[in-house]
């Protein structure tokens, strides 16, 4: 341990073994069988489906809800995976809060809606412990298409390709495919190594053969995918996180909260993640309320978020936020960093206050201090090495309703290109409808 680090305050070990445990155990436990037959039971099954219609993937909610209530929990699964192959992780990590949930017609009536999300789980989940594969390859096409990234996107791409016949090679520059499903998402979101194990229960498809530790600009060129494969489809992420512009940035205890994310979700002992006694977050969104609920559960004293516009215009649902508050998280509004003050490693904070006119952020001249040895930066992310000939749109590479770039041949989905929201359950609709664009560009 760096002694900065001991004399800033930031340690191993601020709790036992079991707390963590405790801490990080399952957000929403999973359903039993009688539990998810209840839940089943309250769906009024709306011949109009406006549950379905909030669902960035259209699974058919009214149909697998009525499976599990007869006792199918199989064929619900089948419903559920023919329209979201990640129906599993979206069912843990997606904000259904917001979507299928807040469209759920007992939620408008009782401010109680059916729980879509944990039931899903429930079905998604007795398909993967029977370990069990509901799909086959259709013939070879003689096809090859490349894949570069494993996230959400770049998976449900490839197991549509597969299932349709084509060789894909996916390509990934970390050493382990999952995308943000494996190194961004909240540990408690995502227990029991499920990221992996959805990843490896995917691939039981056939025909996609994984690459690791190649990325586009460096080890990879487009022209030489392009010269190689007969299509490429680009999930690339957003590798890059925005600077704060403030003074003391490059201070010890200041870095980027998708790293912090990153280490925690890959560490095989919690409690040897270092921890400070004060931690601010720096952002608005499910990242920054990640960070912060995490560090939490980790010891930390006092975590603050502080963001630089109000509640309403923040990133994170009112869910997100409500569950950072419960952990014992400070939500500060209308703040942005001015300066971290230290001497060689973060010790304090200094916070403008913000007014928001005509939709631009000022500084009001108004400043505030508090106490904080780990910072950490979770204000969006950015595009990192245009792939070459690619349009931008934005900061991301413009696509078309089917996931068509400026380039002929070349398809991309998810974080890195314009359109929806930056969700799991978006770009898995990406990946599938770029999928069945390639395919008929394919075979046209």
């Amino acid at each position: 341990m760096a002694s900065s680090h001991q004399a800033s305050g930031i340690q191993t070990g601020r709790l036992a073994a079991a707390d963590i445990a405790d801490n990080f155990a399952d957000l929403h436990p999973a359903y039993d069988a009688h539990e998810a037959a209840v839940a089943a039971d309250r769906c009024y099954f709306c011949y109009d489906a406006p549950c379905m219609t909030a669902c960035p993937t259209s699974i058919d909610i009214p149909q697998f809800i009525r499976e599990i209530q007869a006792g199918h929990p199989s064929s619900a699964a089948k419903t559920i995976l023919d329209q979201n192959i990640l129906g599993g992780m979206c069912a843990r990590v997606c904000p259904t809060e917001t979507l299928c949930e807040e469209a759920c017609v007992r939620e408008a009536a009782e401010g109680k809606p059916v729980e879509i999300g944990r039931l899903q789980r429930y079905a998604t989940d007795v398909v993967m412990d029977k370990d069990v594969h509901p799909y086959s390859r259709a013939a070879s096409t003689g096809k090859k298409v490349a894949v570069v990234g494993a996230g959400p996107a770049g998976l449900s791409a490839a197991h549509r390709l597969a299932m349709l016949g084509h060789d894909v090679v996916v390509f990934d520059a970390k050493s382990k495919a999952g995308g943000l499903n494996e190194f961004g998402i909240a540990a408690y979101k995502s227990t029991e190594n499920f990221a992996a194990r959805e990843v490896n229960w995917l691939l039981k498809i056939g025909g996609i053969t994984m690459d690791y530790g190649k990325k586009l600009g460096a080890e990879l060129s487009l022209d030489g995918l392009q010269a190689e494969y007969d299509a490429v489809f680009l999930s690339i992420g957003l590798a890059g996180v925005n600077a704060l512009r403030a003074e003391g940035e490059d201070l010890d205890g200041v870095r980027d909260a998708v790293d912090f994310i990153e280490d925690l979700r890959q560490a095989d002992d919690l409690g040897a993640l270092p921890v400070g006694r004060n931690v601010v977050v720096i952002g608005g969104g499910m990242t920054a309320v990640d960070a912060a609920v995490q560090s939490k559960l980790l010891g930390a004293e006092n975590v603050t978020i502080a963001y630089r516009r109000g509640r309403d215009a923040m990133g994170a649902s009112r869910f997100e936020q409500d569950l950072a508050a419960s952990k014992g998280v400070k939500l500060m509004f209308n703040v942005m960093p001015k300066a971290i003050h230290g001497a060689g490693a973060a010790s304090e904070i200094e916070l403008e206050y913000t007014s928001v006119e005509e939709g631009r952020v000022r500084g009001t001249g108004e400043t505030t201090r508090l106490s904080a040895d780990q910072v950490y930066k979770a204000i969006g992310q950015s595009l990192v090495g245009q792939p070459e000939a690619v349009e931008l749109e934005g900061g991301k590479i413009m696509v078309d309703a089917t996931g068509r770039t400026s380039v002929a041949n070349v398809w991309a989905g998810g974080d890195c290109a314009s359109g929806g929201e930056d969700l799991t359950v978006t770009a898995v609709a990406e990946g599938r409808d770029a999928a069945m664009d390639i395919h008929a560009s394919l075979m046209g």
